[in-house]
Formats: structure tokens, sequence, C-alpha cells
């Protein structure tokens, strides 16, 4: 069966300045500037956010530590034309597995001539921290806003007035409703 779906984008969110980039999800689009406004609607509804990256997932070469580890992982990506010269890598790396620190965060920049090449330079030059996961990516990949687009995109999320969803009391609401009471 064919699929129906526009391509996935990741989404990164710089909230502040000298902040890196983190992954807080993806969105589907058609191309990479639909990408960008759809990820501005999805998840800056709330300020602080400086900048937003999309980068098509398919752009993305990501390994856990445990292929890693296994030793085997470069023969497991598909074969990629070695560009005629290296190019910039962003390096992106899951530190955590606790809850509260699920992001990929951006941690630098390799020059490589392929992606398995780009994530060896990149466990050589940031692997002191074995993380979780590695994403390496063709800084070319990037779609980015521009910081004249700072006050145009994201300002108008300064007048929204943001509860968390804990504020709605919806589970309890629903417990009550479940049981058969009324409020």
């Amino acid at each position: 069966m064919p699929d129906t779906q526009w391509p996935n984008y990741e989404v990164f969110q710089q909230e502040r300045e000298g902040q890196p980039h983190r992954n807080v999800g993806s969105v589907h689009a058609a191309d990479a500037e639909i990408a960008l406004q759809n990820a501005k609607d999805v998840f800056v509804r709330r300020p602080n956010c400086l900048s937003l990256w999309v980068v098509p997932s398919v752009m993305i070469l990501a390994k856990s530590s445990q292929e890693l580890i296994d030793g085997t992982w470069a023969e497991t990506v598909p074969d990629t034309p070695a560009s005629a010269e290296p190019e910039p890598y962003f390096v992106c790396q899951k530190q955590s597995q606790k809850l509260s620190d699920t992001y990929v965060v951006h941690v630098g920049q390799v020059e490589a001539a392929n992606p398995v090449e780009a994530l060896r330079r990149a466990l050589e030059q940031f692997g002191e921290d074995p993380g979780w996961v590695w994403w390496v990516f063709p800084a070319r990949a990037v779609t980015q806003s521009e910081p004249e687009d700072i006050e145009s995109m994201f300002d108008p999320a300064l007048e929204k007035h943001y509860r968390h969803q804990y504020h709605y009391h919806t589970v309890a609401g629903m417990r009550k409703i479940k049981k058969g009471q009324n409020s």
C-alpha cells in the first residue's frame, strides 16, 4: 500500500540565547517551509522560543547507545554516496533516560563526507558521555527561522496565557463521571 503521509520533519526549538536547540517533536508537511510553519503552530504556543529548526526525518542517522555498543551499526546504514568534500553535520544526543529530560539536544558539529563518518567523528569528539541516543544530519538539511522572524513568529505567544493541563482537573472530573456522580 503506498504511503499517503507527507514527509516527516523533526522539530528543534531553542528557548533562550545560549541554550542549545532540542528536539521537541515532529510534524508532517509537503515541504520544509510548510514544516517550519506547522512547527510554529504546534510547538510555539507558549513564550520563550528564540529559534526553530526543521529537519527531514529521512536525513537523520539515529542510533541508540546499544546499537553503538554492538559495533555493527554501520553495516545497517543504507549506502549513501560520499560527497566530494566533507560538509558540516550537526550532532545531537539524548543524555539521560529521566522523564524530565526526554530531549535529543544539539551538542555540536563535525565535518564528514557521509552520515556514517559523521557519527564516527561525533563519537570521537563528543563521546565522553555515551548518552542514550545519537543523531547526526547534514547542516544543509536544516530549515530554520530567521532572526528577523522572531517578532512575527513568536511574540504572539507572549499574549497567550498558558495553563498546565493539570489546571483543568479533567482526570478527577472523568473519575466522577465514571462513578456516576454528577458534579
